[in-house]
């Protein structure tokens, strides 16, 4: 069973670097404080570790 990563989005990604807010997309965040379940690969987190700045990440079950 892969494991799965919940994300939040707590910072704006207005003002950042195109291709950061492009993660931010690419995670499928699209607001503020909102939560996500996505698999823990090495591409969703390669997008994570680009923008931790602006996310918190939570082991999920």
């Amino acid at each position: 069973m892969a494991n799965i990563l919940k994300v939040t989005l707590i910072k704006s990604p207005i003002g950042r670097l195109r291709k950061h807010r492009e993660c931010v997309r690419g995670l499928g965040l699209r607001r503020l404080h909102q939560t996500i379940e996505v698999q823990d690969t090495p591409q969703n987190r390669g997008m994570i570790n680009k923008i931790a700045y602006m996310l918190r990440v939570e082991e999920g079950n």
